[in-house]
């Protein structure tokens, strides 16, 4: 295979052909319980075919994005990397993911250790493969910029987002099984926040083109503002409390999104 061919493939384990009966029954056990972050990564092997392929390519397209592959920084061990993350100012990027990790108790590494048991090509010396974690690493940042929690509904919102901002059929797919929930439960406001994720991704600047070190040093609200990432006026809306009984979609159902 030359290597133009190779540039074209998409990840070694994702399936020819979709496989929507895996990523299914993934999002039924995904919904019923969401911190079973494995089944996203099933819904993704299932369904992403050769997006991370598309966007990599995308990445190339872009102004930085040649100097960014070239120099191919791993995330991951700086992102768990105490002393860089104590050196950002208040009011950064960089301070908010720190203490949004801290005060969550969670890792980058954590993430990418899920990801490792059900996606066996990510660990792989393949410019695909380094996009792909490089996108996997920067979740919890994602949920800085976009200013979405950990909650049921946060994450749920998040995952429209990322469909905006990615094209990957696995995010659709768990973001429309929300929005499906929702309405099941009666709760139009949670559909309506999901979808207003959806509408902030597409109208953001593509974040997997943006140099993420570099990012962290700038204030939260100057990166807002530059990426355009316009604020969760329903989400926002919704008081904290209430976040996860209506999304208990994910609960009370055994069907979560993934």
């Amino acid at each position: 295979m030359t290597m133009t061919e190779t540039m074209k493939t998409a990840p070694q384990d994702a399936p020819r052909r979709r496989q929507w009966g895996t990523a299914l029954k993934a999002l039924r056990r995904l919904l019923s319980d969401k911190e079973d972050t494995g089944q996203v990564f099933e819904i993704m092997r299932a369904l992403n075919g050769d997006t991370t392929v598309k966007n990599y390519r995308r990445l190339l397209e872009t102004q930085t994005g040649g100097r960014l592959a070239y120099e191919r920084v791993e995330l991951a061990p700086l992102l768990m990397d105490p002393a860089w993350l104590d050196g950002f100012a208040d009011g950064t990027v960089g301070s908010a993911y720190r203490n949004f990790i801290r005060s969550e108790n969670i890792s980058a590494e954590g993430l990418a250790e899920i990801s490792r048991q059900r996606q066996s090509w990510v660990g792989n010396e393949h410019p695909h493969a380094w996009f792909g974690r490089r996108v996997r690493d920067t979740h919890d940042v994602w949920h800085i910029l976009s200013g979405y929690h950990r909650d049921g509904l946060g994450e749920a919102c998040l995952v429209a987002f990322s469909y905006a901002q990615t094209r990957g059929l696995g995010w659709a797919l768990i973001a429309l099984g929300a929005v499906f929930r929702a309405l099941t439960e009666g709760s139009t406001i949670h559909a309506r926040a999901i979808l207003q994720g959806y509408r902030r991704g597409r109208a953001a600047k593509w974040l997997p083109g943006e140099d993420f070190v570099q990012l962290m040093s700038e204030p939260l609200d100057e990166a807002r503002l530059r990426l355009n990432i316009t604020p969760a006026t329903i989400y926002d809306s919704i008081p904290a409390e209430n976040r996860d009984p209506a999304t208990k979609l994910v609960e009370q159902h055994s069907a979560r999104v993934e």
